[in-house]
């Protein structure tokens, strides 16, 4: 069995479809306003103090269990 070699051809009106598609798609998303954008970065910013906290106090405690059964 002879596996045939194909070759995509991009032409020119294939990238200005496709970035006239892409435009189209770009008009059909539900924007956040300013005051969304600030309120949703602060409840990310604030998980992800939550979460590294979290990570801290458990490595804290499996280090200090780990020194425990080392010494």
């Amino acid at each position: 069995m002879v596996a045939q070699e194909t070759t995509v051809q991009t032409s020119p009106s294939r990238w200005k479809k496709f970035f006239r598609e892409v435009k189209a798609e770009l008009k059909k998303v539900s924007w956040p306003t300013k005051q969304e954008l600030i309120s949703n970065t602060g409840v990310v910013f604030v998980a992800v103090l939550v979460i590294a906290g979290l990570i801290w106090a458990i490595d804290a405690v499996f280090a200090q269990i780990l020194h425990l059964i080392i010494k």
